[in-house]
């Protein structure tokens, strides 16, 4: 009789999940700000393109709302799922999300939930959250360690600082988040006060984990105000140059030493004529 037991399980896959069923109210421009254009596409066609560009992501969905008119014009043929169950909040799209999936992953599988304002992801980043999350058990983040002076205003005041809060051991959270399938259905289900969970991480934070913290990129940035959406172009146009300027660099060195080969080949056979 065989022992099945024995067997090893599958290898996890590494699945990323948007949700981009919000109206954007704070960005006041008329439109949901994930179909903004930034840099010449759609916003959240720059996050779609970035875990499509990760050999390490199996596949990616997007959940956004049943009667959304937008979505079908930027989605990409390949590698991209669309989830028409977005709700009403940001935790409820995931929520959704998650149990539209339960038939496609297993428990063990990784889900990086990727927020749709958040332009400035790339491959990079993406390979560092995994490959530095490793198998920690409550999973990890991206994130950037506070370095300006942190200061609490006065009760009642907004505009009056009250006290100076040590910046040591702060960190401003960004996404993908990633957890396990179950762990994440499990912290979520267990949600009983949605305001006072701002991100996937608080909720795994509430049963008693800590997910470990990947150091992420400014340029990995939300956009939720007006303004966001220049500093964010300025970003993304600093990261193509910086990236055509490697290519370049790369190709002009893979020809340069191709050249040289060819060179000490040529010389190396030359025979002196008889």
């Amino acid at each position: 009789m065989s022992d099945y037991t024995a067997a090893p399980r599958p290898a996890a896959r590494y699945v990323a999940l948007i949700p981009a069923a919000g109206v954007g109210a704070r960005m006041a421009a008329g439109s949901p700000k994930q179909y903004l254009q930034i840099g010449g596409k759609p916003m959240l066609r720059h996050a779609l393109d970035a875990f499509r560009a990760s050999a390490l992501i199996a596949h990616t969905y997007v959940v956004v709302s049943p009667d959304d008119p937008c979505i079908d014009a930027i989605v990409p043929s390949d590698g991209v799922s669309v989830l028409r169950c977005g709700g009403a909040t940001r935790m409820e799209s995931i929520r959704n999300g998650l149990h539209a999936l339960r038939q496609g992953v297993s428990g063990d599988d990784w889900i990086l939930v990727h927020d749709a304002a958040r332009p400035g992801l790339d491959a990079e980043l993406i390979a560092r959250l995994i490959v530095e999350t490793g198998e920690h058990p409550a999973g990890g983040l991206l994130a950037l360690p506070v370095v300006d002076t942190v200061k609490r205003s006065v009760a009642g005041e907004t505009t009056t600082s009250g006290c100076t809060i040590a910046r040591d051991g702060l960190w401003l959270a960004q996404t993908p988040q990633m957890f396990r399938y179950a762990l994440l259905v499990r912290a979520l289900a267990a949600v009983t006060d949605p305001a006072a969970i701002t991100d996937d991480a608080s909720a795994v934070e509430a049963l008693g984990l800590a997910p470990r913290l990947v150091e992420g990129h400014p340029r990995n940035l939300k956009v939720t105000l007006p303004a966001d959406i220049r500093i964010a172009e300025m970003y993304l146009a600093a990261f193509r140059a910086a990236s055509t300027h490697h290519a370049s660099t790369h190709d002009a060195s893979t020809h340069d030493a191709s050249t040289h080969n060819a060179s000490t080949h040529n010389a190396s056979t030359y025979h002196e004529p008889s």
